[in-house]
């Protein structure tokens, strides 16, 4: 019964590792509603902002903000890249990478230079073992997102489009759809362009001016950033609903497979104390006929 007992060994690695892919699913199906609820507790903000930046963005005036100026060459571009700081939640980090790294190749190519900011480890490790310029990195970022964390490495890569050493900057995250659909997008944060006024709806056959207090500059200043700074937290809300959604799936479907697995090692396990029995009755029936 060797046989037999190292199955029942393989049987019991399966449940206990059935128990812990459930625990997890349950886990997550727990976070997922909370997360949910952050990310769309964030969108009317962002949304009301990014149209105050659509109506700016159409507007022709030379505010001397920085963060306005659009760069007329392509020499270096930076991204912030969102992914999760642990697995265990499907093709959701892959999916990710891979439209990231695309528009990487794309941009080196032609011969364009590379600057990162990671938000999460996956990310991070993923630019590390290619071998890209990582200026600022964020992991830990715990199951509530706080912006005063991100706000150190977002400093650092909207001042270095300020000082003109990047011409562009990307945001690429996992875009939270429902339960089960999640897919990766990527936004142009700077310059503010045609990007930013996606899904306005409201009619483009005028152009919009506003009055600034105290100064165009003032406001214009605290507002470009506040804008940016929305944008990202809300990508962050819906990667983090995104992970917990798939995180959920994944772990229900790993559920499911050890419960199969078991099912036919059980089957397998059977048989052989079947035929174990079978040999051993049929032992004593010869040795019976023998005497």
């Amino acid at each position: 019964m060797a046989v037999g007992k190292e199955i029942l060994t393989k049987i019991r690695s399966v449940q206990n590792t059935q128990k812990i892919t459930k625990a997890m699913q349950m886990v997550s199906t727990s976070k997922m509603r909370k997360t949910q609820e952050r990310m769309r507790l964030a969108r009317p903000y962002a949304e009301k902002v990014r149209l105050v930046m659509s109506h700016l963005a159409q507007t022709h005036s030379d505010h001397g903000i920085k963060l306005l100026e659009p760069h007329r060459t392509m020499q270096r571009a930076g991204f912030i890249l969102i992914t999760t700081d642990k697995g265990l939640c499907g093709g959701l980090n892959a999916n990710v990478l891979k439209k990231f790294l695309a528009q990487v190749q794309e941009y080196q190519e032609q011969g364009v230079a590379i600057d990162v900011v990671c938000l999460g480890s996956k990310g991070l490790a993923a630019c590390q073992r290619i071998g890209l310029n990582v200026i600022a990195s964020v992991t830990n970022l715990g199951d509530t997102p706080k912006m005063e964390r991100l706000l150190g490495a977002l400093t650092e890569i909207f001042q270095r489009y300020e000082k003109h050493q990047l011409d562009a900057i990307h945001l690429v995250y996992s875009g939270f759809i429902n339960t089960m659909r999640q897919e990766p997008r990527m936004e142009t944060l700077l310059p503010i362009g045609q990007n930013t006024m996606e899904g306005v709806s409201e009619s483009k056959d005028y152009s919009w001016d506003y009055r600034y207090e105290p100064s165009p500059a003032t406001v214009l200043e605290y507002l470009v950033r506040r804008y940016l700074e929305s944008v990202v937290y809300q990508a962050l809300s819906d990667n983090m609903a995104s992970e917990q959604a798939a995180r959920m799936v994944a772990m229900k479907a790993a559920t499911d497979n050890a419960g199969n697995a078991i099912k036919e090692l059980r089957l397998v396990y059977n048989k052989s104390r079947q035929a174990a029995i079978t040999t051993e009755l049929s032992e004593i029936v010869a040795g019976a006929a023998a005497v």
